[in-house]
């Protein structure tokens, strides 16, 4: 493999990481940490495997998905009244994040704050608001999001509860990936309904899944032609 090949490489490496980890702030900026935490694992993940941006320093970015995987995971318990479980998850959360500089772009101080509060008092904090996460100055949500971020969004959304097949769902964000320079987006604009029109979303978890079994069927037909 060429330095040119190895660097484009890379290069896509970065991006999927990068969208791994504006999917899981989006999904916990807009209420859904325990989806954040399926996107952020496999972030984390990916970095065990070699992946990732930070390059230099790998465990810092390990460390701090860690942080944030936890930190979601201890959200959503407390969400659902479980304080013991909320604040060991939290306290898991701090440990995870001690490094002096954020890391992946992503503002850590807020974020170990909030995990500080869980860890110490999780029944104090009531109906208060978690953070909203920041990566690179920016505040992600939904009506944010790529094509690539919205294409892990959508399917982390259907694993924990929305509306959709996950795994339906996630075959529908390879095809709108292969649309790219088609001219086509028929895929793509429906996972960004998914996520952007949250009532609609039966409806649109049901296009999407007819629309891929077209898609599925067509693929065959053409393979059986061979």
């Amino acid at each position: 493999m060429s330095d040119r090949d190895s660097e484009a490489r890379s290069d896509r490496g970065d991006a999927v990481h990068r969208d791994r980890v504006v999917a899981g702030a989006a999904l916990f900026n807009e209420g859904h940490p325990l989806a954040a935490r399926h996107v952020w694992e496999a972030a984390g993940a990916s970095i065990d495997d070699g992946g990732g941006e930070d390059a230099e320093r790998p465990e810092d970015a390990e460390r701090l998905l860690r942080g944030l995987t936890a930190t979601a995971t201890a959200t959503h318990r407390a969400t659902d009244g479980d304080e013991p479980g909320a604040s060991e998850r939290a306290a898991d959360a701090v440990t995870a994040l001690t490094a002096d500089s954020d890391s992946l772009g992503v503002a850590m101080a807020p974020v170990r704050e909030w995990a500080e509060r869980l860890a110490e008092a999780p029944e104090a904090t009531g109906p208060a608001t978690p953070p909203r996460i920041r990566v690179d100055g920016e505040t992600p949500t939904f009506g944010d999001l790529s094509l690539g971020a919205a294409g892990l969004a959508v399917p982390a959304l259907a694993a924990t509860g929305e509306p959709g097949d996950a795994a339906t769902l996630a075959t529908a964000a390879e095809f709108a990936s292969a649309e790219r320079g088609t001219g086509r987006t028929k895929f793509a604009e429906l996972l960004l309904a998914y996520l952007r029109t949250p009532d609609a979303r039966p409806q649109v978890a049901a296009r999407l899944g007819d629309h891929v079994e077209r898609e599925e069927r067509k693929r065959r037909d053409v393979e059986d032609l061979f």
